[in-house]
């Protein structure tokens, strides 16, 4: 065997052995014998390119190819020509899989299950590094450089385990960069034959020379080389941002046994509720059925973020346990406190797969079967290993704890060595988040009346708007954005009133799960993707973590921080809050014991209320009121047509093809002032458009794509179908938007100048009819009697 073939299966082996610290991430991690495959392909043909010989530069080219052709194969066969040569189809398929492996990184925890998507990642990123590997150490002769890419591998390996990667895969990462060292060592030795290594230092045993003995200079370098890149390994994923750990890390999963100890890793569970709200259809997650009398404070709690470092909030590593059969007393709530036992059983979605669990906070046992864990400090059950709550069927003991005004007013001191850890601010944390909480409580005599005047100043009064598409930054930085802009959702006002109330001495912490859902007819209580939420605990002794809504119009407001507060005895029904899920106020009923399930369904007979008013002289006649009702409706709905035929339009034509969203472009350029040309072509009303609409940005690009799509299904001879479309066209419509002043939004909004259309519609099929009619009376005219 060559040298340089013995060199070629070491960069093979070398690769592919420090990808083994990948194989812990995705379960089953068949994708690596995908990777070997064309990571073999690669190296075969360097192999050939280097007999031939090609310039080195012609050699790295063909193994670009050969990756290009090897992943199409795998990975876009179907979209692609001849299943292996790539084009626009196979290279849009190749994007929107890397794009939803992206999702499915930040979605999944691990090990993440093997998608389309996470593997053409993996794959393409071991290859990649084969690739670079193989160029360095076998085309350029440059072993030593090659153990950086190697190194850069295992590294993000042992980054998203949390430095968890295991010693046994460092270990083989390292044997296989050493032997990549030996193999160019001998390659070398081969080239040069025996080498003088110089005259013997006395006292040491070895060749002399000019003795013909082998040389140990080249392996000595090897080994320091070796010693060095393992260092670099143990300490790189320490000082690596955002990784918690090296080889010998603590901070690593589960520890996937089912016996006691082990910890759950400060992972963030954030990452994906800003496109959970952004999901166009409210799919149900979880359906529960309840016996509280109202679920409009029941939020289904999934972890508790405690740690804020400047950067953001998170869970803190602690250590988990087997899940006790009674839950320890929730901590701080007193006995003195008016609580309700509650029970409840939850069905989970087999599309829904989180490795916390849902529960209503706090509570006090759970029956679950499978592999939980529970975390003490905050409450949580944790699956272990690959435990998740994909279809699980579970039942759990809460208590509804419904302090007053009055106890939380008078709550004592918070245990120091609570209120030292839950009021710990970043050093980092502008001065302004903590001088606009002491502006926004100026007045308050007690942390109660300081934690509802944040509520109601982030809810109510402070003229903040609820907006899903604000960026969802989480660091001190965004905090003071938000304060300043008054524009976010769920996180920004959950994590900036946590921070702003921990400035002023309350512990404080973020949770993170469900709103209540939505009461359906037969008794049950859907939770769909868009109930994700954040909100703030904030502590109190005598009552405990205490939950506060400071995000407007969503969830409901605790009843202990509104105005009338509850007193410590039963009251009527609560007034309504804006929720999903609140519960209406309760009907007069034919009997007392009429539930107000069943009062809903309409199962208690007529109202005594209405069963007892006389009909006579009950009031206009009913007719009477109808017909003119209606009338007033039709009247006052006049103006909105326009409106409602341009959205009817708009819906129709999105949902169509190319010409038709084409169309819609030049309309709503139309409904801003831009008159349609019909003698131009796609591209120079393109052009026009963009030019008199003073388009930028992405909306211009937007409008010249459409134009090319549309110019492909007019002149090509088999025009290819084009997604995104619609998503298109709402950028323009976007960008006319923003660059339209009020009056101009307003007029093209009520008023669009595209319901001309209409009017034309209407004229064309009038002077059909007339025309129709003249033909058919002209006809009848000259018919002989």
């Amino acid at each position: 065997m060559s040298g340089r073939t013995r060199l070629t299966l070491a960069s093979w082996g070398a690769t592919l052995m420090a990808a083994g610290a990948l194989l812990p991430l995705v379960k089953p991690a068949t994708w690596i014998f995908t990777a070997a495959l064309v990571l073999a392909l690669v190296s075969g043909v360097g192999t050939l390119a280097r007999r031939v010989p090609l310039a080195r530069p012609l050699t790295l080219l063909a193994q670009g190819v050969t990756v290009l052709l090897a992943l199409t194969l795998f990975f876009a066969r179907e979209q692609a020509v001849l299943w292996l040569f790539p084009g626009p189809e196979a290279l849009a398929h190749a994007v929107e899989l890397f794009r939803a492996g992206a999702e499915d990184v930040g979605r999944y925890a691990i090990p993440a299950p093997d998608t389309e998507g996470i593997r053409l990642m993996l794959v393409g990123g071991v290859v990649a590094i084969g690739l670079l590997v193989d160029a360095l150490a076998v085309t350029f002769r440059k072993a030593a450089p090659a153990g950086l890419p190697l190194l850069a591998l295992y590294s993000v390996a042992a980054g998203l385990s949390g430095g968890g990667a295991g010693w046994l895969w460092f270990l083989l990462a390292a044997s296989g960069y050493l032997l990549l060292l030996l193999a160019e060592g001998r390659d070398r030795l081969s080239q040069w034959g025996r080498v003088f290594g110089g005259a013997r230092r006395s006292g040491r045993p070895g060749p002399t020379a000019g003795d013909g003995g082998p040389a140990v200079a080249p392996v000595r370098t090897g080994r320091r080389i070796g010693v060095v890149a393992m260092g670099v390994a143990l300490v790189a994923p320490l000082a690596l941002p955002g990784f918690s750990g090296g080889l010998f890390g603590g901070n690593g999963g589960g520890d996937g046994g089912a016996g006691k100890g082990g910890t759950i890793s400060a992972v963030n569970p954030l990452v994906s509720l800003q496109n959970n709200l952004r999901q166009p259809e409210n799919r149900e997650v979880i359906r529960y059925r309840t016996n509280a009398r109202d679920t409009s404070g029941m939020y289904l709690r999934l972890v508790a973020l405690d740690q804020f470092d400047g950067t953001s909030w998170k869970s803190s590593v602690r250590p988990i346990e087997d899940v006790p059969p009674q839950l320890p007393w929730p901590d701080g709530l007193s006995q003195s406190v008016k609580i309700t036992e509650v029970t409840s059983n939850f069905v989970a979605s087999e599309a829904y797969e989180q490795k916390w669990l849902p529960m209503p906070y706090p509570a006090g046992r759970v029956d679950i079967d499978g592999r939980w864990r529970y975390e003490p400090a905050g409450r949580m059950l944790v699956g272990d290993d690959k435990q998740t709550t994909k279809g699980a069927r579970y039942q759990v003991a809460s208590l509804d704890v419904q302090p007053t005004a009055e106890q939380l007013a008078g709550a004592g001191a918070a245990p120091e060595k609570l209120r030292r850890e839950y009021t710990r601010v970043p050093a980092t944390l502008p001065a302004d988040v903590r001088a606009t909480a002491l502006s926004v409580t100026k007045g308050a005599r007690d942390d109660y009346e300081r934690a509802v005047k944040l509520q109601d100043w982030f809810a109510r009064d402070g003229g903040f708007r609820y907006d899903v598409d604000v960026d969802s930054g989480t660091g001190v930085q965004a905090i003071s954005r938000f304060l300043k802009d008054k524009e976010g959702f769920c996180v920004h006002f959950s994590f900036s009133m946590a921070a702003m109330a921990r400035s002023l001495g309350i512990p404080a912490r973020v949770a993170v799960g469900f709103m209540p859902g939505t009461a359906q007819s037969d008794g049950s209580v859907s939770v769909g993707i868009r109930d994700a939420h954040a909100w703030p605990e904030l502590y109190f002794q005598g009552a405990g973590w205490t939950r506060f809504e400071p995000t407007p119009s969503r969830g409901s407001t605790p009843s202990y921080t509104r105005e009338t507060t509850p007193s410590g005895t039963a009251t009527g029904p609560a007034q309504p809050q804006q929720s999903a899920s609140a519960q209406p106020s309760a009907a007069p009923s034919a009997t007392a014991s009429c539930s107000p399930q069943d009062r809903k369904l309409g199962d208690c007979g007529p109202d005594e209320a209405v069963t007892g008013a006389s009909s006579e002289d009950s009031g206009p006649d009913p007719l009477t009121v109808t017909l003119l009702s209606l009338a007033a409706v039709l009247l006052l709905s006049l103006p909105f047509l326009p409106l409602l035929w341009r959205n009817r339009v708009r819906a129709r034509r999105l949902g169509s093809d190319t010409l038709a969203v084409w169309e819609e472009i030049n309309d709503t350029a139309w409904d801003h002032g831009v008159e349609p040309d019909d003698s131009l072509t796609p591209r120079k009303a393109a052009a026009r458009i963009v030019r008199l609409g003073e388009l930028q940005g992405e909306s211009a690009d937007a409008v010249h794509r459409v134009a090319r799509a549309v110019e492909e299904a007019l002149y090509a001879p088999r025009p290819r179908p084009v997604g995104g479309l619609a998503a298109e066209a709402a950028r323009v419509r976007a960008g006319f938007h923003a660059g339209a002043d009020r009056r101009g939004r307003l007029r093209a909004l009520l008023a669009p100048r595209s319901a001309t259309r209409l009017r034309w519609t209407a004229a064309s099929r009038t002077e059909t009819l007339r025309t129709r009619a003249s033909t058919a009376f002209h006809r009848r005219a000259h018919e002989p009697n």
